[in-house]
């Protein structure tokens, strides 16, 4: 020691270091400190991180021994043994005890990372030792050692190994401390099991850049509490003022298990002061893991929907799939993509992705060729359902016993100025793939539809309606079992609202609305994929399948809340501005035509609409109406065409007039309680 340097500041200057260096978790990189420098690197150290460890616990052992015979030599020394006895008995209890500790693994353990279970493990491992060694020692009449001298050794050894592992685990809590004392402080949104798990990550793991301040639950009974040290100041609701009160600017969300309704709403209020949130996965997404920093991520729009997501029921699921061949049309984009890894989940005999666009095939090709290589049968085919021919030799290559029909034109304005493709594509497309599922005895066939084909304003949604009319005609004279499913909007899609404002959000701005008023209905990409999956296992015969989404959604509050999101507050940093209506565009859309019976199914978040149907022969009234119509290659004339074959097809003008400045969606029928 130096002059004047006391005992304690002796260990920690020398002794500490040099023991608790040697114990760093194995091929762990040292974390840059505030200069963006590291520390000298321990790699060495690590790889004899065990071998030290047992070294340590063996010469505790030692000294432990020299001790105790040395108290012991004041006493009467018959009462111990002859000496030649002493140094057997001392050797079987170290090995049985070192046997049960490899056994237990308890070198193996990374105790700057330790819990109670590790501790445990140690003294379990001790006692089973002490216990091997009292059989085998009487087992060999090996004569029996003073009791006091044996306790004395043990429990010198086993504190003295608990003692060094715990110096240990607090050298590195301080030096975690020194070395990260930029960390940012957050709030911890939930004091639960994740919450706890999360404070624990966040102190000892070095990639973590975040610093527990506090704790907010809605459990009363926690506040004024303790959790590894971070204390509770208040339910949810207190957070957002008691956070300003202290200069708190972060949040993390950690209650996996909250209803999503309500995650959205608490996400959405701290949002709007300008609190930057991250949040942990739902609990779905959290089966068989503890809470991590890996798992962090930034809220993102989905969160603040304010909906629960639909689960998916697995098993009548791989009834459908499982074995089978399936076919899946625009199997390249958004949802077809996403049809196609659920449906690869499930291992069908055949997965048949068909597409026309070979750049989104390519790509969800070599994404389930990477993911599941010999396991998955996949076949790609470039080509369009406008192609009866075509289809006509793909069915009767394959023979698909499922088919999801997810190819269609579906962008709004362009189709307004193009009416005769979204009919060439959308109806005689759907038309032709339907008459090839019934010739080749497809077994279920799911026609994906929209919300706007309810009460359309617009060609796009007049021509998703005549589809919902085909596959409920065909179903009338066909051995094949056909549905169809309707849902929103989709986050993230090819087209959608949000990558549009993703990329003007990056530009600087402005963000455009159409109109404030404007309303949508929401869901994510892998929500409507497992939509169709259900249905597809729900269908019977000539059901249309409709989605309880919730509450509909103010584009503008989408724009906002997108933009604070990106780190930036509306009209401040980026402006939001309208740019008027485009054509054949709704304030808002709908999932029921009004006036129409619905029941629930199985699932409560899916119903079924039940609609008069169209006979064959009527329908076919109406196509050579169109096809007409077609002929003409006058937009005006396709457009009357429509009007005449879909009566609830009307003019945005006349709906979006009937609006105030508060948008309402007309009354409709809400599901009964059938089953």
């Amino acid at each position: 020691m130096l002059a004047g340097e006391c005992p304690a500041a002796f260990y920690e200057r020398w002794t500490a270091p040099a023991l608790c260096s040697f114990l760093w978790e194995k091929n762990n990189p040292p974390p840059r400190l505030a200069d963006g420098s590291r520390r000298a690197d321990r790699t060495a150290m690590n790889r004899f991180r065990k071998e030290i460890l047992f070294l340590c616990d063996a010469l505790i052992f030692a000294a432990s021994v020299a001790f105790f015979l040395l108290v012991y030599s004041h006493f009467d020394y018959a009462e111990v043994g002859a000496a030649g006895d002493i140094g057997g008995h001392v050797a079987l209890l170290y090995l049985s005890t070192v046997f049960f500790q490899l056994l237990f693994k308890t070198y193996d353990s990374l105790w700057r990372y330790a819990e109670s279970q590790e501790y445990l493990s140690l003294l379990a491992a001790a006692l089973c030792g002490f216990a091997a060694y009292e059989v085998i020692a009487r087992a060999s009449r090996m004569g029996a050692m003073s009791f006091v001298l044996l306790l004395g050794i043990a429990c010198a050894w086993v504190l003295g190994m608990l003692t060094v592992r715990f110096l240990y685990r607090g050298y590195r809590t301080r030096i975690l401390r020194r070395d990260r004392s930029s960390l940012v402080p957050v709030a911890i949104l939930g004091a639960g099991e994740a919450g706890a798990q999360l404070v624990s990550e966040l102190r000892q793991n070095p990639a973590s850049r975040y610093r527990a301040e506090c704790f907010f639950d809605d459990d009363r009974s926690k506040r004024g509490k303790m959790l590894h040290g971070v204390p509770v100041r208040g339910t949810l609701d207190e957070a957002v003022e008691k956070m300003s009160a202290v200069g708190l600017t972060n949040a993390i969300f950690a209650i996996p298990s909250m209803p999503d309704a309500q995650r959205s709403a608490v996400l959405r209020g701290l949002s709007e002061v300008g609190i930057h949130v991250m949040t942990l996965p739902g609990t779905l997404e959290l089966i068989g893991k503890t809470a991590s920093v890996s798992q962090l991520r930034e809220v993102q729009i989905e969160d603040l929907l304010g909906r629960d997501e639909v689960t998916l029921d697995p098993v009548p699921v791989e009834a459908l799939l499982r074995g089978r061949t399936v076919l899946v049309t625009g199997g390249g984009g958004s949802i077809g993509s996403e049809l196609c890894r659920q449906i690869a989940k499930y291992f069908p005999q055949k997965l048949v992705i068909f597409d026309i666009y070979e750049n989104n095939a390519y790509d969800i090709q070599q994404e389930l060729k990477f993911q599941y290589g010999a396991d998955l049968d996949l076949a790609v085919e470039i080509g369009s359902i406008r192609d009866r021919e075509r289809l006509m030799r793909l069915m009767e290559r394959y023979r698909p016993e499922v088919v999801f029909h997810a190819a269609a034109h579906k962008h709004v304005p362009l189709m307004e100025s193009c009416p005769q493709e979204a009919i060439r594509n959308n109806v005689f497309g759907t038309l032709n793939l339907v008459r090839a599922a019934d010739a080749y005895g497809v077994q279920k066939f799911i026609q994906i539809s929209t919300d706007k084909a309810v009460n359309p304003t617009n060609v796009m949604g007049a021509s998703k309606r005549l589809c919902e009319m085909i596959v409920q005609s065909m179903a009338q004279c066909s051995n094949t079992t056909f549905a169809a499913v309707r849902f929103g909007n989709v986050l993230g899609s090819n087209g959608s609202v949000i990558p549009l404002f993703k990329r003007q959000i990056a530009a600087g701005g402005p963000v455009t609305v159409t109109d404030a008023r404007i309303i949508r209905y929401f869901m994510t990409i892998p929500e409507a994929a497992s939509l169709v999956l259900e249905a597809g296992a729900m269908a019977n015969q000539n059901e249309l399948f409709v989605l309880n989404m919730g509450k509909p959604v103010k584009i503008l509050d989408l724009a906002e809340n997108l933009i604070r999101l990106s780190g930036f507050e509306p009209y401040v940093d980026i402006d939001i501005v309208e740019t008027g209506l485009r054509p054949g565009e709704k304030l808002y859309e709908e999932l029921l035509i009004a006036g129409n019976n619905t029941e629930k199914t199985a699932n409560d978040k899916i119903y079924v609409e039940h609609q008069p149907l169209v006979t064959p022969a009527e329908l076919e009234v109406k196509l050579e109406v169109l096809r007409a119509a077609l002929e003409t290659e006058n937009a005006d004339r396709i457009r009357a065409a429509l009007h005449r074959v879909v009566p609830t097809f009307r003019e945005p003008d006349e709906i979006n007039a009937a609006q105030g400045d508060t948008v309402e969606i007309p009354a409709q029928e809400t599901a009964s309680a059938k089953v």
